[in-house]
């Protein structure tokens, strides 16, 4: 993903979508309140915001604690 200019495309807006629910998937049921999923999306748009390299390292974490691997 190229650096964020307010506007994605369709195959960004699946990859993000597709983080966000293999996250919140990840964590405990007791956990999956809706203030943390808050948190959990604002920090995907944060890391997006801040260009691929901050992203690919929030991806490759979430991937790895997360049971579907």
């Amino acid at each position: 993903m190229e650096q964020y200019n307010g506007v994605f495309d369709p195959e960004e807006l699946s990859f993000l979508g597709s983080l966000f629910d293999r996250t919140v998937f990840a964590l405990p049921p007791s956990m999956r309140t809706p203030d943390n999923r808050t948190a959990i999306a604002k920090l995907i748009l944060e890391r997006t915001a801040a260009g691929n390299t901050q992203l690919a390292c929030l991806t490759n974490l979430l991937i790895t604690l997360s049971p579907q691997g």
